[in-house]
Parts: structure tokens; C-alpha cells; sequence
């Protein structure tokens, strides 16, 4: 089998082989991104809806055949063991929740890592990134990493090229996407390169998706909550995301997208109503709130984390922007998670 990412169908043969996706499913994987991928593969290889596997072909693998829970309780039961990886032109991992400890099993690391022995191309589906570059398999890929985990991605895997700004990324042997929707992109692009473009088309016009997205779209993400439909402006709010500790200025920012730093800062107050300093201070800020809220981090570390070199400017524009200093919101998030029982309980055994 032709096991490259980036392989070409010109030149197939006239007859086509089918398509055939292997899954591994950790622990509380996410069935949204599962199941979007499977079907494109389902509705791609469809004959007038009768659901066949003529032109691509899928296993749901596993060192057991114990039913996998998905985060949302549905569970899905593999279908084969761990067959000879070079059976499958790709194997997808789906994961899910990043606070499960051991997604996938010993025996499932040893085969991904077989595989990528044989040259299997592997794909990452949603937090299954995490579950390859856990394995030492995503080293020398840029990984795409949803915004949503980008910092767990990052604090984990210092070493690793990730990008939260696109919707999924082929690289080589690797293949990686954001979850979600993205999934469906992901196999159409998949279906289209192994099958064709037609197959493509029937695919999305029956899962009502207007048209596949490619690897190279953003996310469909607003970091500051407002709607900012300008392709500069969303490529600079990302860039900033990936140096909230610093590293980067204005200047930088703007050459990035081709732009001097006045254009720059004409752009943001046309299109985002602040200038890319502001900008930049809002998403470290909130950066900042999400870590107070979430950990047990001193305020320095945390104002050391955002770009901030000393806690006194750090409160400051932290009561400015919040109304309350850091050491204000986090008490007040403590007392809001003990639940009415709990106190009543505490107050018992007083």
C-alpha cells in the first residue's frame, strides 16, 4: 500500500481499492469527531444509501474487545484486534478528555509505534495528538492543536511544533485536526486524494456541509469574543496567543501579516474597536483569570506566566480590567465551589 500523506491519486489505477481507515478510540474519547469521520468515510463509499463499504473500508481496533466509553457515555465496541498495521493506509486515534490518565493502554502504544515503524501514517483526532506525541510519535510533525488546548499542549510538549491555528494539518507521516467539525475536513480530504472528488461531494451534500474546509482555513474561534471576520487581523490574535509570556512585539506582530505597525494598529481599532496592545494585554489577562481559577499557582508564577515581570503591575491592570485584585477572584471561586451541602455539612461538624 502507498502509505504517504502526501501522495497524489494521479496515475491510480482505473479499478479503485477501497479506502481503509483503522481507529483507536481511548479512553472518554470525543464521539463527536469519531463519528463525523466515520461517516464521511460511510457516505463517501455509499451506493444509492445503502450504507456499503465499497470504496473505503474501517475497523475500530483494540488489545480487548471491552466496550470504550465515550466523555458522553455512549460506548462503542471494538471490532478487531491488533492486526498487521500495513493492512490500513491510515490509523486514526480518537481522543477525548486530557484529565483520563491512561487514554490508551500499553498494548495500544506498542502498535502505534509498530506501525509507525512501517511507515503508517498516523492521524491525531482531536486530543489524540496528545496520545501521539505522549508516545514519542509527533516529534518531528507540526501537531494541529485545538486553541482550546494549545497551553496543555505546549506546557507538555515543549519540544513540539504545534499549530492552534489550523482546522487539521497533514504532515508526512502525520496527520492531526482541532476535533469537532473539523474531523469531517479532515476524512474528506482523505476521501478525496485516496477516492475522488465526487465521492467527496456526495460525503458533505448529505451531512449538510456547504464545503469541505481545507488544511490550510483557521479556526472558526473568536479569542476575544467580538466577530472579527478580517484573515490579518485573526492570524495576529493567534500569534499573540502562542507568546502570552512575551517574545514578540508590535512591530513583529504587523510583519507577520505584512504590515507596518501603524497599518497594524489602524487595522485593530477598524475591526476590533482596541489596538493590538490592548489586544495583546485582554488575552493575558484572560489567560491570567483561567489559570487563577484552575490551579493553585502563586500570583507571581501566574503573572510571570501572562508576560507580567513584577505582581504589583500585575494586580493592577488585573483590578483594572476586573474589578477585583487576583488573590479577590480566586477566594471568591473557592467559596463559590463549596456546594450549599457542603457548608451545611461543615457547619455540623463545627
Amino acid at each position: 500500500m502507498g502509505h504517504s500523506i502526501q501522495s497524489s491519486s494521479a496515475g491510480r489505477s482505473a479499478q479503485v481499492r477501497r479506502l481503509k481507515i483503522g481507529f483507536i478510540l481511548a479512553r472518554s474519547f470525543t464521539l463527536s469527531a469519531f463519528a463525523l469521520f466515520v461517516d464521511t468515510l460511510r457516505l463517501a463509499s455509499d451506493q444509492l444509501d445503502r450504507s456499503g463499504r465499497v470504496l473505503a473500508d474501517w475497523q475500530v481496533l483494540g488489545s480487548t474487545r471491552h466496550l470504550i466509553t465515550s466523555s458522553c457515555g455512549v460506548q462503542v465496541a471494538p471490532t478487531s484486534d491488533f492486526v498487521d498495521p500495513c493492512q490500513f493506509d491510515y490509523i486514526a486515534v480518537v481522543g477525548g478528555l486530557l484529565t483520563v490518565e491512561q487514554p490508551v493502554d500499553h498494548d495500544t502504544i506498542r502498535f502505534l509505534k509498530h506501525a509507525a515503524s512501517k511507515r503508517v501514517p498516523l492521524i491525531g483526532l482531536c486530543t489524540g495528538s496528545f496520545i501521539l506525541a505522549e508516545a514519542g510519535l509527533m516529534k518531528e510533525h507540526a501537531t494541529c492543536v485545538s486553541w482550546l488546548h494549545y497551553q496543555q499542549f505546549r506546557e507538555r510538549f515543549p519540544d513540539h511544533e504545534a499549530r492552534p491555528d489550523r482546522l487539521f494539518n497533514l504532515d508526512r507521516k502525520r496527520g492531526s485536526c482541532a476535533g469537532g467539525s473539523s474531523a469531517a475536513d479532515l476524512a474528506a480530504a482523505l476521501v478525496r486524494r485516496h477516492i475522488s472528488s465526487d465521492a467527496e461531494r456526495n460525503a458533505l451534500e448529505v451531512l449538510q456541509i456547504e464545503k469541505a474546509r481545507s488544511q490550510f482555513d483557521n479556526q472558526t474561534r473568536q479569542p476575544l469574543r467580538d466577530h472579527v471576520e478580517d484573515s490579518r487581523v485573526a492570524a495576529v490574535l493567534i500569534t499573540m496567543e502562542q507568546h502570552l509570556e512575551g517574545g514578540i512585539t508590535i512591530e513583529g506582530l504587523a510583519a507577520s501579516v505584512g504590515l507596518s505597525r501603524r497599518q497594524l494598529e489602524r487595522l485593530f481599532t477598524e475591526k476590533t474597536r482596541m489596538s493590538p496592545a490592548l489586544a495583546f494585554r485582554r488575552l493575558r489577562l484572560d489567560r491570567a483569570k483561567q489559570i487563577l481559577l484552575t490551579s493553585r499557582k502563586p500570583i507571581i508564577e501566574v503573572a510571570l506566566d501572562v508576560g507580567f515581570v513584577n505582581t504589583s503591575h500585575f494586580t493592577k491592570e488585573f483590578r483594572r480590567t476586573y474589578g477585583r485584585t487576583p488573590a479577590e477572584i480566586r477566594d471568591s471561586a473557592a467559596r463559590e465551589r463549596q456546594a450549599p451541602g457542603e457548608k451545611g455539612l461543615a457547619r455540623l461538624n463545627t
